[in-house]
């Protein structure tokens, strides 16, 4: 089991059967369940893996589309930032990997901002290295937790 799914695991009673004390903190069935029908983890990292290809496009001049960096810095617009501060939050924050997904997430929506402001400013070399190194890095973070969350959640 990964080093994140511990934190995001299902009460297993097995292990209580064993006489030895839980230190991580589980999810019933029941809680996960409900995860499960709340968040379509799936499509959250497909949402936050289309960003790459999306900001590519517009650095390349193949997009016209318009992304304001004052919007796009805002963890809590998107669906898997309105789930992480609403219910996700009071189902899953006291998770400490869960504090580190929402910290992950919006570290992502920052550099994606960073990039945009970086080329409509007009310095298409910076944004493209912030889109190759702090973005990357921040996007497969925000993928990696996603999909230990997934396969904690028992999916």
């Amino acid at each position: 089991m990964g080093f994140f799914s511990r934190f995001f695991r299902l009460n297993d009673s097995r292990e209580q059967d064993k006489g030895a004390p839980s230190t991580d903190v589980s999810l019933s069935a029941k809680e996960a369940a409900a995860i499960r029908n709340e968040l379509d983890i799936d499509a959250a990292i497909a949402a936050h893996e289309r960003w790459k290809a999306r900001l590519q496009d517009l650095l390349d001049g193949k997009s016209n589309e318009r992304l304001d960096p004052a919007t796009v810095c805002l963890d809590d617009r998107c669906d898997l930032g309105k789930w992480l501060h609403g219910s996700g939050g009071q189902r899953l924050g006291k998770f400490p990997a869960f504090q580190l997904l929402i910290e992950r997430h919006k570290y992502f929506h920052l550099q994606a901002a960073e990039v945009l402001a970086q080329s409509q400013s007009g310095n298409a070399e910076n944004a493209a290295k912030t889109l190759n190194s702090a973005y990357k890095y921040a996007s497969s973070q925000v993928i990696l937790l996603l999909k230990e969350l997934k396969r904690g959640l028992g999916y």
